[in-house]
Parts: structure tokens; C-alpha cells; sequence
């Protein structure tokens, strides 16, 4: 019997967020990351604060989506995008998307 391959797509996005001006202590920034990390998760991606740790008034937020099809994994990140540009709270400045495939 033979062997069939197997391929797995993972799509990635890092968020740049400005938050807003009373986010200007650790406590207060983790008050606005929590809830849209949260929501996130709700696309069932892995999703976390990755950057500008330190920064108050700025995050980076990541999300990696793992599908079985390119088209697929990208709907998901986009899905993302979507939600976090809804947020009145926050602004994005800039999102880095990624594509990885088992040729990567």
C-alpha cells in the first residue's frame, strides 16, 4: 500500500497595535492585549503578545493558523485581521504576514 503524503500549511501574522493613551503602565496595556488575544483564540490559532514587551502604548500581537490547504490558513490569519481591525481601542500600524509550506 502506499505511503500518501501529507501537507500542512501554517499561515502567520504579527500585528503592530498602538493602544490607547491610558495604556501607559504594564497592568493597563495587559487590560487591552487580554481580551483581543482572547477573542483570537476563538479562530482556534495559537495567539500571543510577541513584541514590544516593554513598550507601553504599543503591542505585537502574533497569530499561526495550521491548515491543510494555503487557501484555508491565510482565511483563517485574514479572519484575524478582520476582528482586530474592528477593535475601536486599538490602531494597527503595520501586519507581516508568512506562508509556510512543507517546501519551506
Amino acid at each position: 500500500m502506499p505511503v500518501r503524503s501529507i501537507v500542512v500549511y501554517t499561515a502567520t501574522a504579527v500585528f503592530d497595535l498602538l493602544l490607547p493613551a491610558d495604556s501607559r503602565s504594564l497592568k493597563a496595556k495587559r487590560s487591552y492585549v487580554r481580551p483581543i488575544v482572547a477573542a483570537l483564540r476563538k479562530f482556534e490559532v495559537a495567539a500571543g503578545e510577541v513584541g514590544a514587551l516593554e513598550l507601553h502604548g504599543r503591542t505585537e500581537i502574533g497569530v499561526a493558523s495550521v491548515a491543510a490547504t494555503p487557501a484555508h490558513a491565510r482565511e483563517v490569519v485574514d479572519s484575524c485581521e478582520h476582528l482586530i481591525a474592528g477593535r475601536p481601542e486599538v490602531e494597527i500600524l503595520s501586519v507581516r504576514h508568512r506562508l509556510h509550506g512543507d517546501d519551506d
